[in-house]
């Protein structure tokens, strides 16, 4: 019946100390082969990445000038980017030798385009991710080629 059932006392609740937990925890992270060194003197924080690998042992060293060229670059985008922004009319003058008739907006655009360029250029400076160097030379080679071939 459903009332002997209910009425029957309940077991008391075991409560787990957490030097116990702690004390476990370790066993079966030893019995796993986690956490401690290994012969290489890498510690792995999982089974997973210890079967894995280090992703630094596979990572490809980067061409010496790469750095500097992203540099360069970021400078020289930022440079013409506020020289079109706070004075279109000069580098208007500067670039195609001739005073600026109509209106300056089209020289402001080009400005804000190249301070966006420029800011990829600077976050693809101080990042170590591969994909996001890749992205920032291809943008700027696309730039180029809009550039020069138009």
């Amino acid at each position: 019946c459903v009332c002997t059932m209910a009425s029957k006392p309940h077991p008391p609740l075991m409560k787990k100390h957490s030097q116990t937990d702690l004390i476990s925890r370790l066993k079966s992270r030893k019995i796993l082969g986690v956490g401690g060194e290994d012969d290489d003197g890498e510690v792995h924080r999982s089974k997973i990445s210890q079967m894995l690998g280090n992703e630094l042992k596979f990572a490809v060293r980067e061409p010496i000038g790469l750095r500097v060229w992203i540099l360069i670059s970021a400078v020289g985008f930022t440079v013409m980017a506020l020289m079109a922004l706070v004075f279109p009319n000069q580098l208007y003058e500067v670039v195609f030798e001739e005073e600026l008739s109509t209106t300056n907006i089209s020289i402001r655009l080009y400005g804000g385009a190249l301070l966006s360029l420029a800011l990829i250029m600077w976050n693809g400076l101080y990042t170590a991710e591969k994909i996001v160097i890749q992205w920032t030379l291809l943008s700027e080679a696309c730039y180029f080629a809009v550039q020069f071939l138009g």
